[in-house]
């Protein structure tokens, strides 16, 4: 998973910017941080991009069938009404 990806390398280089006097805690700091940051994620309820273009996809078609639904219903309400 990319976000999973990037959060491990967010949290090392967060981690690696602590100051010398905490070296022997960085590894904690690091795992402790990465923990966060996905709780972090998991409750803003974030997709992936794949996730959000399929849905942006999905949505089109929908949206195309609906006008085309529409056009449909009119054409037969105007050729009812003779």
């Amino acid at each position: 998973m990319k976000s999973a990806k990037f959060l491990h390398e967010f949290s090392k280089q967060f981690a690696d910017a602590l100051p010398p006097p905490l070296n022997s805690l960085r590894q904690e700091f690091e795992k402790q941080f990465y923990h966060g940051l996905c709780q972090v994620f998991e409750k803003m309820k974030l997709v992936t991009r794949e996730e959000f273009d399929i849905q942006t996809e999905l949505l089109a078609r929908t949206r195309s069938k609906v006008e085309q639904l529409e056009r449909k219903l009119d054409w037969l309400e105007k050729n009812s009404e003779g």
